[in-house]
C-alpha cells in the first residue's frame, strides 16, 4: 500500500578523471593546443531560486554552443549536429560535473556529445583519483590522452585537466583518437566561458538540505539542483568528499527493476511509496512509486550509512517525487 504521508529525499551519483603519460594516443591531424589560463565552468541551471520561464530564457553560453559543429560532425560521422538549449541536470559523482550535451541524431533518443566541467576545482592529484576510480570499474581500459594538460580516455569518452578543472567529453563509441579530436575542440573554446555560480537551487530541494548535511557529514559547498526533460526533479549536494543526489527513472517495469533490490540480504525495508529499502552496505535508497517510477537517493562514495539517517533524508524528500 503507498503512504502518501510520508515525505522522501535525495540521491547521488558518480564520475571519471584521469592522467598522462607515456604511450600517449595522439589524433590524427590534431590542431595545435592553446593555452589557457583559467577557465569557468557550464552552468548546468539557471542561477536563480527559481526556474525561468522557457519564454524568455536564452541559450546559454556553453561549450557546446561554441564548439565546432562541422568538426563534430565529421570526427564522429553522424548525419547532424543539433545544439540542445535546454538545461540538463549534473552529472553527479567523484567528480560532478556540469553538463551541456548536442544531439547527433534527428531523433529525440539518439546518441548524444556530452561535455562536462567539474564544479568543484581540480588538479593532477584529483585527474589521477579519477583515472584510479575508473580503472576500479573494470570497463574498458583506459590509455593516456594528450589534451589540456593531461588526461586519459577511451573509445567513448575523454577526460582532462584545464585551468584548475577536469573536462569530460563523451558520447558514441568511437576512438580515443577521435574523443582528443573534441577534447582538443574543448581547449579552443573553454576561454571566458561564463562562470557557473556555486549555489543553483530549486525551493522544493531545500527541505532535505539539513537531512542531507548529516547523511554527508559536513554542508554542502556546492548545489546543484534541475529536472529532467519528463519536467522530474533533481537535487544535488556536493562538497570535495561526497555526494548526495536524488532522481528519478522511469520505467514500465519498476516492480520488476524492485526485485533485485527487494531480495538483497542489505536491503532494509522503509514505509515510502509502494515499496522502499535502505541498502545498509551501499546507502543507496530506492522507492517505488506505481508501476513506471523509480526513486533513487545516492550518496557517494558508496558506503555503510546509518539507515536512520538516509531514512530522515527519504522522509524528507518524498512528497517531491510520490505527490
Amino acid at each position: 500500500m503507498r503512504i502518501r504521508r510520508v515525505v522522501i529525499t535525495c540521491l547521488l551519483a558518480v564520475s571519471l578523471a584521469g592522467c598522462s603519460g607515456p604511450g600517449q594516443e595522439d589524433a590524427p591531424n590534431v590542431p595545435p593546443l592553446v593555452s589557457v589560463s583559467t577557465p569557468s565552468e557550464t552552468p548546468s541551471e539557471t542561477p536563480s531560486e527559481t526556474p525561468s520561464s522557457p519564454a524568455t530564457s536564452k541559450v546559454a553560453d556553453t561549450v557546446c554552443v561554441r564548439m565546432d559543429q562541422s568538426l563534430v560532425q565529421s570526427t564522429l560521422a553522424v548525419p547532424v549536429v543539433q545544439i540542445q538549449p535546454k538545461p540538463i541536470p549534473a552529472e553527479f559523482g567523484l567528480p560532478t560535473y556540469d553538463v551541456c550535451q548536442l544531439g547527433l541524431s534527428t531523433s529525440p533518443s539518439g546518441p548524444v556529445l556530452r561535455v562536462g566541467i567539474s564544479v568543484l576545482p581540480a588538479t593532477k592529484a584529483t585527474l589521477a583519483a579519477t583515472q584510479k576510480a575508473y580503472a576500479a570499474t573494470k570497463r574498458e581500459p583506459a590509455k593516456p590522452a594528450v589534451v589540456g594538460e593531461g588526461g586519459f580516455g577511451t573509445s567513448t569518452f575523454v577526460v582532462f585537466l584545464l585551468g584548475g578543472r577536469l573536462y569530460k567529453v563523451s558520447g558514441p563509441p568511437a576512438t580515443l583518437a577521435k574523443y582528443v579530436v573534441l577534447g582538443q575542440e574543448v581547449v579552443r573554446q573553454a576561454p571566458g566561458l561564463p562562470e557557473a555560480p556555486p549555489l543553483i537551487t530549486r525551493p522544493d530541494c531545500e527541505r532535505g538540505s539539513s537531512a542531507a548535511e548529516k547523511v554527508m557529514g559536513a554542508p554542502a559547498m556546492v548545489r546543484r539542483d534541475g529536472q529532467t526533460a519528463l519536467g522530474d526533479l533533481v537535487c544535488g549536494w556536493v562538497n570535495p568528499t561526497s555526494v548526495l543526489s536524488t532522481s528519478v527513472r522511469r520505467s514500465p517495469n519498476a516492480e520488476a527493476l524492485m526485485a533485485p533490490i527487494r531480495k538483497a540480504a542489505t536491503s532494509q525495508p522503509i514505509p515510502l511509496g509502494d515499496e522502499g529499502y535502505v541498502d545498509i552496505a551501499t546507502g543507496r535508497t530506492t522507492i517505488r512509486v506505481g508501476d513506471d517510477k523509480l526513486v533513487d537517493l545516492v550518496p557517494l562514495p558508496a558506503r555503510a550509512v546509518d539507515p536512520d539517517l538516509m531514512t530522515s533524508f527519504a522522509l524528507a524528500m518524498s512528497p517531491l517525487y510520490t505527490r
